[in-house]
């Protein structure tokens, strides 16, 4: 019985760090949490909107419309789509 514990730890011990996650880049997922993401604002006075990499500050004259998005593409895709923003 001895034997057979010991094995089995022997064996978890050589294939453990198999299991553990590497860093891999993936692609058509979002970013790692650190990384930049993208945003529509919009200026309130002109109505104008613009792709920028980081959130506008509360009680500015820029709003964020809609949620973040992972790659500057996806953001420009968004920004050409909504209809609040005068081009």
């Amino acid at each position: 019985m001895t034997k057979i514990l010991l094995a089995t730890v022997a064996i978890l011990v050589i294939t453990a760090p198999s299991f553990a996650q590497q860093d891999r880049p993936t692609t058509g997922q979002a970013p790692p949490s650190g990384a930049s993401s993208f945003y529509l604002a919009q200026d309130t006075a002109t109505m104008k909107c613009q792709v920028v990499n980081a959130q506008p500050a509360a009680g500015g004259n820029m709003k964020v419309i809609g949620a973040a998005h992972p790659t500057h593409a996806s953001a420009e895709t968004a920004l050409t789509a909504d209809k609040t923003c005068t081009k």
